[in-house]
């Protein structure tokens, strides 16, 4: 390409100038048009609450900065009336003759995305897209039999025996302006409507005084984390009191850093330490490039099973009675359920959008597995609050540990909360610093006050019931309701099982039943015309079994990769929608608000229809910060979290 080439860089979740991958293309290429744009309605349920748009609010000022200052400002455009929109009046007010951006893995994103590429690919303007967020394209690790991974442990292992390109793209150091930009209106950041009130900017105030959104600040992080936090990561990340992990996540999520760039800096100091003798130090990378690869998966998962936002990734949990209680639910989000731990996070989450990872692991666990809270819920509200929210990480973890996934936590597996407040915060200091009606409670009885002499009640101030709650639930009526409730899915689904069969049981058939439903992904050739770089988009279409290949018209052409194969029909489970918290932002009719199954492949049996196991409608998009969720960023949960309470479940024989 010459340099009379006109680009529009269409800037998402990935703002930073330093390896940018759609940037620099750009740049190398001619003058550019660096835009942002944003639109509330496509948001739809997932619009992100109030810490999180503080900090794309803050982090976009940045940019917009870094940008001026080489030579090219960026246009701030507030979308009424949609993305597609927003950026066809960019390409005509300046002529321009591509578009470029990087790629996003979540539902919503993957849906509009497609929708924007055929588009602008029917009125001849050439599209581009690139990986600026992974080091592997999920699209790129299957097995050998050319079927997705459901397990962690497989998908890590088959990355770490890959190539990797980990060279980051050097940052340009100057841009040109394409000619025509001020034909264009630029918002400010202040009336992109980023804080929607004088009570959300007055409490944003008091996260400016704890972080520093921008991608020059995740540098800064990055490098401080590096050489002053890393080496002591594997002995020190469990510790829920100071700051003993990277705090990287929120800036992971909005792309401020490169994970590329994380990746090899910690190479590089991992043979540093190797060379000095330090073999903590390998443990400690080992560990974090671990989170890294979560990361990952978080986004191979969304990209492999789009369903999985609103659904289970196991078919048997679609009979789990989960106990759609709103009291129970809001006892948790206030941090009143008189467990000590458990109600100290969630107050931390509340005041600050922010807290540990093991923090999050226990009060998710508390919420699926003592309450039996649909985990769609506590994934939906960790998604509102959250400032480092992050709803690909935010959906692994959830399923990780209410174990809806194949790897994940087990059903039976039932945490106690006051074992771990004496594993993770032995002397009260969390407890105390959150829940100031424990404040004067001695260490020995903290996490358990409910055990406590009267005569210990009445000098701390604590009154049981009055100034602080009685347990919600005790442990041994916990322990009885999950084994219940898992007893009853089992039942449900041998039933269905068994309908199915036609009366016709055999060995082989009662195997079958007694089985995990774990769908299936199978990776079909990419013909030799299709562009590496370019966004795989899978669809499910109607008329046979497989996934077909789709072809787009235009320069750049992307090719079907995956095909869903099901052995039992999946329906639909209490959508997220219908949780009391994701209500108030609910629209009607909007495209780009992810419905039940609007963004999912739903299976059925030939017998129910004879079309093919895809509804014959359905033409669904197919695409999935470190510790944005309940365990599965940051900092993995395969070490024990406390005593756990599993026993068999009540399972049919």
């Amino acid at each position: 390409m010459g340099s009379s080439e006109r680009t529009v860089v269409w800037f998402r979740r990935d703002l930073r100038i330093d390896d940018n991958p759609a940037l620099a293309a750009a740049a190398r290429d001619g003058s550019v048009l660096p835009v942002f744009i944003w639109c509330p309605a496509e948001e739809g349920r997932f619009y992100p609450g109030r810490c999180s748009r503080w900090w794309l609010k803050e982090s976009l000022a940045h940019l917009g900065r870094s940008l001026e200052a080489l030579g090219c400002p960026l246009v701030l455009i507030r979308a009424e009336e949609g993305t597609l929109a927003a950026l066809l009046r960019c390409v005509d007010s300046i002529g321009a003759t591509r578009v470029v951006y990087n790629h996003l893995y979540d539902p919503i994103s993957l849906v509009r995305d497609d929708k924007i590429k055929n588009e602008l690919l029917g009125l001849g303007i050439s599209m581009q897209s690139f990986n600026g967020d992974l080091l592997y394209e999920p699209w790129e690790v299957y097995d050998e039999s050319g079927h997705a991974f459901t397990t962690f442990n497989m998908y890590w292992e088959k990355c770490m025996g890959l190539p990797i390109e980990i060279s980051p793209s050097l940052a340009p150091w100057r841009l040109v302006p394409v000619p025509g930009i001020e034909n264009l209106h630029s918002s400010s950041v202040d009336n992109l409507g980023l804080e929607s009130s004088k009570d959300e900017e007055s409490s944003n105030a008091l996260l400016s005084r704890a972080w520093s959104p921008g991608w020059r600040n995740a540098e800064k992080t990055l490098e401080d984390f590096v050489c002053h936090g890393l080496l002591d990561y594997s002995k020190d990340s469990m510790k829920v009191v100071g700051t003993t992990t990277s705090l990287l996540s929120p800036y992971f999520h909005y792309g401020e850093v490169s994970v590329r760039k994380v990746y090899q800096l910690l190479r590089m100091q991992q043979i540093k330490w190797e060379n000095e003798g330090k073999s903590e130090g390998g443990d400690s990378v080992n560990l974090f490039l671990r989170s890294i690869g979560l990361r990952e998966y978080s986004r191979y998962m969304c990209f492999n099973f789009p369903f999985t936002h609103e659904r289970s990734l196991l078919g048997n949990l679609k009979h789990y009675p989960w106990r759609v209680d709103e009291d129970r639910f809001k006892s948790w989000r206030q941090g009143m359920t008189g467990y000590p731990l458990v109600d100290a996070g969630m107050r931390e989450l509340w005041a600050t959008g922010w807290t540990h990872n093991r923090i999050r692991v226990i009060v998710s666990s508390f919420a699926v597995k003592f309450l039996l809270i649909p985990w769609t819920w506590g994934m939906k509200y960790f998604w509102d609050v959250l400032l480092d929210a992050d709803i690909e990480s935010d959906i692994l973890g959830w399923q990780y540990i209410s174990g809806s996934l194949p790897d994940g936590h087990e059903l039976g597996r039932l945490d106690n909360p006051e074992v771990q407040g004496q594993k993770y915060d032995p002397d009260g200091e969390y407890v105390r610093n959150w829940i100031p009606e424990l404040a004067r409670m001695p260490a020995e009885w903290i996490h358990h006050p409910w055990d406590a002499p009267s005569s210990i009640l009445e000098v701390a101030g604590v009154e049981l019931g009055f100034n602080y709650p009685m347990p919600i639930v005790e442990l041994h009526t916990a322990r009885d309701c999950l084994d219940d409730a898992i007893s009853t899915m089992w039942q449900l689904d041998t039933a269905e099982k068994l309908a199915e069969l036609d009366g016709e049981v055999v060995e082989d058939n009662l195997s079958h039943i007694k089985s995990f439903d774990i769908p299936k992904v199978i990776l079909k050739e990419l013909p030799p015309s299709a562009l590496q770089c370019d966004q795989k988009v899978p669809i499910a279409d109607g008329r046979n079994h497989e996934l077909q290949p789709k072809e787009l018209n235009g320069a750049n052409k992307q090719t079907t990769c995956v095909d869903v194969i099901r052995d039992s029909k999946m329906e639909d489970t209490r959508s997220v929608a219908n949780s009391p918290i994701s209500r108030k932002r609910s629209g009607s009719g909007n495209a780009f608000d992810v419905q039940s199954c609007s963004s999912s492949v739903e299976v059925h049996s030939q017998n129910h229809h004879p079309g093919g196991p895809f509804i014959g409608s359905s033409r669904y998009i197919l695409q999935k910060a470190e510790r944005s969720c309940a365990g599965k960023a940051e900092d993995d949960d395969n070490a024990d979290s406390g005593t756990s309470m599993s026993r068999p479940s009540k399972r049919p024989s």
